[in-house]
């Protein structure tokens, strides 16, 4: 039996294989390419074959990605670590500030040796399709809310009064404008029929001469400063806006159609969507790994902390926010949805309420209790429902 650590980069990975008896067999560094793959294929086969062999390595993100399919496709299991658990464990094994990456792979060889967890289990293809567009969707929303917030900023400067015109700055009708006038000073010189026409086309003949009058008397008084620098900057985020919105659209569009293929019992809870049953079942990849509840809720970091020494003992933990923030993310944003949308939910959120406890706090209860659902559903694969879900959860 051999233990093989690695560890991941970008460029190149190193590795450590060391015996049952602990002792360093090899030591080496190899490219992240085919010669690099086919390299360390050739070192582990020369002391074990596939059976005989465990690999371990930090989960890194993409970084690892290919090499992991790599070995899988040669019959090798991967086992892969928490980085957080790898470092506190380095940690508490030295007071040495000494670290390379030849040092972290034979660590993850000895903690390899040391622990030998269950192998991963193989994802299917669609929830790793899934992982990868619900991060990219989740990235071009954050994307997309950052420009918001910038073009906000700037209308404050160049056209304070804009705001006061429209329920929705970010509407079809308010885009339009801005697209065409960034400014208070170039609405104020424009004719009246050309921003009529303008409003009255994005807003589908819903406006027309009377908001036009009112967004050019505005623009006419306004207090903001005219900068070519600053309509320029309006431009630009007003083209990430729409940027990121198309491709929202497209990765929505992509997640609805693997959603409906594997149809998931998830999205029969009142008030998870397709977006966020899909976040929720990527992130969790396969619920067999999960032996209980309680599991799943340390993997997306909604746990309490526990701190007690001697006679203090606190009454409650802070959330630990260690696990998948994905995950988590996605947990919160569905329970804020079933207290809304779900009478179940609405009750416990209500009993909450009568308790005395804050929203934010509230919401972490139902996630937990959503959790519990979520886990029941998916091992038995069952539907949702409104009589389950008092007895379930």
């Amino acid at each position: 039996m051999i233990y093989v650590g690695i560890d991941v980069a970008s460029e190149k990975h190193d590795c450590c294989i060391l015996s049952e008896q602990n002792k360093k067999l090899e030591s080496f560094s190899f490219p992240n390419t085919k010669a690099g793959f086919a390299l360390l294929l050739r070192v582990c086969k020369k002391y074990a074959d596939q059976g005989q062999t465990k690999i371990g390595l930090e989960s890194t993100g993409i970084y690892g990605d290919n090499l992991c399919a790599f070995l899988r496709r040669n019959g090798y299991e991967i086992r892969t670590f928490n980085p957080l658990l790898i470092k506190k464990s380095i940690q508490a094994t030295t007071l040495r500030k000494t670290k390379t990456d030849q040092s972290d792979a034979c660590f993850l060889a000895s903690y390899l040796a040391r622990e030998l967890p269950e192998p991963d289990p193989q994802v299917s293809y669609h929830i790793s399709e899934l992982k990868s567009l619900t991060r990219a969707r989740f990235s071009a929303v954050r994307e997309r809310s950052k420009a918001k917030a910038k073009l906000k900023a700037l209308l404050i400067c160049v056209f304070p009064e804009f705001h006061t015109a429209f329920s929705n700055v970010f509407g079809t009708a308010a885009i339009a404008i801005l697209r065409k006038y960034p400014s208070a000073q170039k609405l104020a010189t424009a004719r009246k029929s050309t921003v009529s026409k303008i409003l009255y086309e994005a807003s589908r003949h819903r406006l027309g001469d009377e908001k036009a009058a009112m967004l050019m008397e505005l623009a006419k008084h306004s207090v903001g400063c005219h900068s070519e620098t600053k309509t320029l900057e309006i431009q630009y985020y007003l083209d990430q806006i729409e940027l990121n919105t198309a491709y929202i659209r497209r990765y929505e569009a992509s997640i609805q159609n693997i959603m409906n293929q594997i149809n998931s019992p998830i999205t029969t809870i009142p008030g998870i969507g397709f977006v966020l049953g899909a976040m929720i079942l990527a992130e969790l990849g396969d619920i067999g790994r999960f032996a209980a509840p309680e599991k799943v809720l340390a993997f997306a970091g909604l746990e309490p902390s526990v701190y007690q020494s001697g006679k203090y003992t606190p009454a409650s933990g802070t959330m630990v926010k260690r696990g998948s923030p994905y995950l988590r993310w996605a947990l919160l944003m569905a329970a804020r949805s079933t207290i809304v949308n779900n009478p179940n939910f609405a009750t416990y959120y209500q009993k909450k309420v009568s308790e005395g406890k804050h929203y934010n706090v509230i919401c972490s209860h139902v996630a937990k209790k959503l959790v519990r659902t979520i886990f029941a559903l998916l091992k038995k694969n069952t539907a949702y429902s409104l009589h389950y879900s008092l007895n379930a959860a």
